[in-house]
């Protein structure tokens, strides 16, 4: 059974980080969705995935470009790969306790929107200096993150269409994958090469960290010195504690761009990466026959040459 939670994502000093974002300025009222999975045990730890679920990215104050903009309703792609799996292990009966949370707001300027000088608090109390309202993603993930902290899970998996330098590294062909665990990484490495949906594990040292301290916060949302993708996971890592830990950055790869492999089951617009690969790795923690159950789904699909990715 999945069970539906609008949590507040907040606490009584401050407002949630989505709702930072998406202030009053948007006619979409923010929300963090929260979906449980409760196929497990009653006591045992869950697998939590976070996706980023913006509804559309202008950039905010620090607005972007006009062109190509309308593709910014893809920005809600790690929410809707985190929808996808969720059905997918409800479907599937996976016996484990899996939670999804999908923070979700619009990214607009306006009177009342957030500004570059802005410190912003989150729900682990940590602070950070904001230099690019078009940074948002981190923000709204970081405070999800920071949630799932709360279920005191046994991992904590996160998709995000997040940096455009991540198009820059590896184009639309992997995702960027960056974390704190090898077993967790090693997993979905796995899991990737079982399902087609290529990744590409990136270095998270502590140089990279050092890059985003600030003067006057926590810690700031934008890195100085390139290794844009690096950065924004370093600063995502402030809000896992010391769980097992994985970040993929599908900037690249959550919609059919320039690029992409050509797979008959991917028409035009979303492709719905990430579903597959992390479900698999639920999958293939119980059952065996895992590798050959995802080599026939995608060889049924490809002999089919229909049925587009889920997503945006």
């Amino acid at each position: 059974m999945i069970r539906l939670a609008h949590h507040p994502c907040g606490h009584e000093f401050r407002e949630p980080i989505y709702v930072s974002c998406g202030r009053p300025r948007s006619h979409q009222p923010p929300v963090c969705i929260v979906l449980e999975h409760k196929g497990g045990k009653k006591n045992e730890k869950p697998v939590v995935i976070v996706g980023k679920t913006i509804t559309f990215d202008s950039g905010g104050i620090s607005i972007k470009p006009s062109a190509a903009m309308d593709e910014m309703k893809h920005d809600k792609s790690g929410g809707a790969a985190v929808l996808g799996i969720m059905e997918s292990v409800s479907r599937l009966k996976i016996p484990m306790n899996i939670i999804g949370i999908m923070p979700t707001t619009e990214n607009l300027p306006g009177g009342n929107a957030y500004k570059p000088g802005d410190v912003l608090t989150f729900y682990n109390k940590k602070t950070a200096e904001i230099l690019n309202t078009d940074a948002e993603g981190r923000l709204v993930l970081a405070d999800a993150l920071a949630l799932a902290q709360d279920y005191k899970p046994r991992a904590i998996i996160d998709l995000a269409t997040l940096t455009g330098a991540c198009i820059v590294a590896l184009g639309s062909v992997a995702s960027g994958m960056m974390g704190n665990n090898d077993k967790l990484k090693r997993m979905m490495l796995n899991a990737s090469k079982a399902c087609g949906e290529r990744i590409w594990e990136l270095p998270l040292w502590p140089e990279y960290k050092n890059m985003i301290k600030s003067d006057i916060a926590d810690i700031k949302n934008i890195g100085v010195g390139g290794a844009g993708t690096i950065t924004a996971a370093a600063f995502l890592s402030n809000f896992v504690g010391d769980y097992p830990w994985v970040h993929l950055d599908i900037a690249g790869t959550a919609w059919k761009q320039r690029g992409t492999s050509q797979k008959g089951y991917i028409k035009n617009g979303a492709t719905g990466v990430g579903v597959m690969s992390v479900s698999y790795t639920h999958l293939r923690a119980h059952e065996p026959e895992a590798d050959l159950v995802c080599r026939l789904v995608l060889e049924k699909k490809r002999g089919g040459g229909g049925g587009g990715g889920g997503g945006g």
